[in-house]
């Protein structure tokens, strides 16, 4: 895996406490079975683990600031510790998340006994679910060369299980077009919140920069997860092969030996394009093979916001710190 910023290592200790192999993962026929399969295992192995850096608990308060309306006021919650504390609504949850899934030709590729949009399926689930525990909001867009489906961002009863039916539709387009689903978020996303992208990326990037840094002006964190089988990583193949693109419908006799360093460099320079791009933009950046373990990108998802707090809290300390009224 790689990031366009430093993973901490206890990561490795909180991946690997009840990691579940993905091929077995993808046994479990039902996707809202496999999303809390992954969840309770990554939780469980979060709370065993001695890495502590990440808050995983909702509070359905907050605390009262003068002139809250005090109809809201928990006043057995008052009663109860003497703090005063106004009950949370839809419209003050902690996050809104938009989760943006390639469902193109490419996506349907697939080594391990699954295809790349399956695990693309299967971690988006696993975010949803995660945040609908934490009572977040969660909208979901997935796309080809179009969007092809919508859900806005929401929390309510049975808001998951639309999502998780909206996942499981089939696409039937043939491109990516990975422009219009960041356009269509970027319209309906009037609020500050998370977009997630996860597609395998292999489209040309140009028009991305444009797109990403409207959404990051707009205030929204950004993460992508770029999923990739194995041999798309390796190109591992030995013998010389017909060989048919997905997208374009082209087929091409190939000889891996011979084709291996052009496809390893072209791979590297697009890779490091978008890593650029990232770094360039704020934008936190990770690839992750099919093969990964799903709590995987449980983790990648809470180390970029927490990674992200850290850096917001030591802007503000140090605009504090250089103001007049920020003297002790």
């Amino acid at each position: 895996m790689s990031a366009t910023g430093p993973v901490p290592t206890a990561g490795a200790t909180v991946a690997s406490a009840r990691s579940i192999d993905p091929t077995t993962l993808m046994r479990i026929r039902n996707l809202q079975l496999r999303a809390r399969t992954v969840v309770q295992g990554f939780l469980s192995g979060l709370h065993k683990s001695p890495y502590h850096g990440f808050s995983v608990e909702f509070t359905e308060y907050r605390q009262y600031t003068p002139g809250d309306d005090l109809r809201y006021l928990d006043w057995k919650l008052l009663a109860r510790s003497d703090r005063m504390h106004l009950k949370r609504f839809e419209d003050e949850t902690n996050l809104r998340c938009w989760l943006l899934v390639d469902l193109s030709q490419s996506m349907s590729f697939g080594t391990p006994g699954y295809s790349k949009a399956e695990y693309a399926r299967t971690a988006a689930a696993t975010l949803a679910y995660f945040l609908t525990l934490q009572r977040d909001a969660v909208g979901l867009i997935t796309f080809d060369e179009q969007v092809r489906g919508f859900l806005p961002a929401r929390f309510r009863s049975g808001h998951l299980q639309r999502l998780l039916l909206a996942l499981e539709q089939s696409s039937g387009g043939q491109s990516t077009n990975l422009i219009a689903p960041l356009e269509q978020v970027s319209r309906l996303a009037r609020r500050r919140g998370l977009v997630v992208l996860l597609s395998d990326l292999l489209a040309p990037i140009e028009g991305l920069r444009n797109r990403l840094a409207w959404l990051r002006a707009m205030g929204h964190e950004v993460l992508i997860l770029r999923i990739l089988d194995p041999a798309e990583l390796t190109f591992s193949f030995q013998e010389e092969s017909l060989f048919f693109d997905l997208e374009s419908g082209r087929e091409l006799w190939i000889d891996p030996v011979l084709a291996r360093s052009r496809y390893r460099t072209r791979f590297e320079e697009h890779q490091s394009e978008l890593a650029q791009l990232c770094r360039d933009l704020g934008i936190d950046h990770y690839q992750l093979s099919t093969s990964t373990p799903l709590d995987r990108a449980l983790f990648d998802l809470l180390d970029a916001r927490q990674r992200r707090a850290r850096s917001v809290s030591r802007r503000q300390a140090s605009g504090s710190a250089s103001s007049p009224g920020g003297q002790p």
